[in-house]
Order: structure tokens, then C-alpha cells, then sequence
């Protein structure tokens, strides 16, 4: 495992999340060397069980789980259960975790990580809202020039919002958090719903999952399932959007996607377009890049990376 790149998952589970951990952990180019929760799909204490949940669908019990922040830095928490049921996982009966909670919070986790490994080594792999990530941004500035690139699922510009008509829902729950993060220096790649929104899970597509025969492709086809029928209706597609896995897959497969620098603003003030990720896509501002935003992919080539990682799994 040495040549792998060493990731730590911050992540609010969500089906789309677990589909994307799911394929971390499959995957021998990444080194998963923690997952940290943070409340936003569903609360805290669902998102921290959900992922120690999907630890164990992986076979991988080992890979520590830890909980952090339960509420955005200075807003209420929303949360989507009208889009992932009541638990975030809605959709398979997945066990209780055996496997323990970490007695560490995920902040200190993320800074004290980052400290102890080499400059450049770690990525932070954001799914949900960036409230942990700002949290260890505050209390340790001197994680920043040591973070190797942040590589986030959120925002949205060509395709507007999802939870309201302008902002996507990670960015929207903490828009202070994002905020921290696009203006910290740091570089990210960021998967806006533009490029989400092209990556359909098609009823063929989870039939294969289904057909794949293992626990862990039987579980995204039934959360797929679940998950879907929220989306379908919303956007009439076949379909809903696999957000998460995008951040994953790009580790993995960078030449699936394609994308510009650009600069990148968070609207933190005003009424009607609250977490609005703005993004100077046509450059007309002299404001500096500070994200490389992606805006296509090659969807065919990202659900068969999908189908046969997820069939390495038990």
C-alpha cells in the first residue's frame, strides 16, 4: 500500500456517500486512513453509524470512524431525509456496526493527522457539508500548506441548486464553512452538481450493481433504489445523480473528467441566493483562480470503474 495516496473521507452518509466510501475502499490507488462524520444528510449520530455501517459492508471493520461537528458553525442544521429516508441509508437492512466509534473527535483526528504525516501526503476528500474541515482549519492554520489538495463534492452553477432555486445542499447546511475552505489557500477540486447531475444511476446501471451477486452490490442497488425515486420525480430522468462517488473516482480515474481553474465565491449574505457557489467560469473577473472546477464526465467509463471496484468487495 505504500505507492497509494493516503485519503481521509469527510462524509454525512447519505447512499450516495456510502457508494463513494464503498469505492474508496475497494480501491488499491487509495490508502483510506480514516472517515470522519459530520451532520448533514441526516444527523450526527445516524452519519457516524451509517459509515462505521459501511465499513463493515466493505469488510473493512479496521478503518477508523470518528464523529465530529453535530450542527453547522453558526447556522441550524438542515437535513434531507425527505431525500434519504429517516436514517440516511434508507433502502438495504444493514446490521448494527459492531465495529467501535473512535473516542477522538474528527477535528482533532484531521489536524493531528495532518501534523504528524509529511507536507503533501494526505488529501481531504470533503461528501458533505465542510463544517468539520473549516473546524481544523480554525484551530490549526498550520494544517493548510500541509494538505495536498481537498477534493470536495458540492456547489453548482450551470445546473443552479438542489435545495433551494441557486445553492447545492453541502454548500447551502454551511456556507460559512465553505467559505473558510474556497479562501483558504488550499487547492481543491471541486465536483459542482454541472458534472453530478451527468452521472445518472439508470435502471441498467443498478441492475448491474444487483448482478455483481456480493453484499455490497445488492446494498447500492437497494439504496440506489430508495434513493432515486426522490430524484426521478424531481428531474424526470432515469435515474437520480451519484454525487459523491465523482470525488472518488477522479482520485482514481482523473481522465474521466474534465474541467477549468477558475475562481470560486461563496454568497454568505444575502436572502435569495444563500450558499451560492459563484463561479467565474468565463472569467470575467480578476479574481484568482482558487478551484479547479469540473464540469463533464465520461459516464459510462465512471459506472463500469464503479461495477468493478464494488465486485472486489465480499
Amino acid at each position: 500500500m505504500s505507492g497509494a495516496r493516503k485519503i481521509i473521507i469527510d462524509t454525512d452518509p447519505g447512499q450516495d456517500d456510502a457508494v463513494a466510501i464503498l469505492l474508496a475502499l475497494a480501491s488499491p490507488e487509495l490508502d483510506v486512513v480514516g472517515i470522519t462524520a459530520v451532520a448533514g444528510n441526516v444527523p450526527l449520530s445516524f452519519t457516524e453509524k451509517n459509515a462505521r455501517k459501511i465499513c463493515e459492508l466493505a469488510g473493512q471493520p479496521e478503518t477508523p470512524v470518528f464523529a465530529g461537528a453535530d450542527r453547522p458553525l453558526e447556522r441550524k442544521l438542515v437535513t434531507a431525509e425527505h431525500v434519504h429516508g429517516k436514517t440516511g441509508l434508507d433502502g438495504p437492512e444493514l446490521p448494527e456496526p459492531a465495529m467501535q466509534l473512535q473516542d477522538r473527535h474528527a477535528v482533532d483526528f484531521i489536524v493531528e493527522t495532518l501534523m504528524a504525516a509529511e507536507p503533501g501526503e494526505i488529501t481531504l476528500c470533503p461528501l458533505g457539508p465542510l463544517t468539520n474541515i473549516a473546524l481544523a482549519l480554525r484551530k490549526e492554520p498550520a494544517i493548510a500548506p500541509r494538505i495536498r489538495e481537498i477534493v470536495l463534492m458540492g456547489g453548482g452553477f450551470f445546473e443552479g441548486g438542489n435545495i433551494t432555486p441557486t445553492a447545492e445542499f453541502n454548500i447551502y447546511v454551511d456556507p460559512e464553512a465553505a467559505d473558510i475552505v474556497f479562501r483558504s489557500g488550499i487547492p481543491v477540486t471541486m465536483m459542482p452538481l454541472d458534472v453530478t447531475h451527468k452521472a445518472l444511476s439508470r435502471a441498467t446501471r443498478v441492475e448491474a450493481f444487483r448482478d455483481i451477486g456480493n453484499r455490497a452490490g445488492t446494498a447500492v442497488s437497494e439504496m440506489l433504489s430508495f434513493s432515486e425515486r426522490f430524484d426521478e420525480e424531481k428531474y424526470g430522468t432515469d435515474g437520480g445523480p451519484l454525487h459523491d462517488p465523482c470525488v472518488i473516482a477522479w482520485l482514481i480515474r482523473p481522465e474521466l473528467f474534465s474541467g477549468r481553474d477558475c475562481n470560486v465565491a461563496i454568497e454568505l449574505k444575502s436572502e435569495l441566493t444563500l450558499g451560492m457557489t459563484v463561479i467565474d467560469w468565463w472569467q470575467v473577473t480578476s479574481r484568482p483562480h482558487n478551484a479547479h472546477v469540473v464540469r463533464d464526465i465520461d459516464a459510462d467509463g465512471f459506472f463500469a470503474l464503479l461495477t468493478e471496484r464494488l465486485a472486489k468487495l465480499p
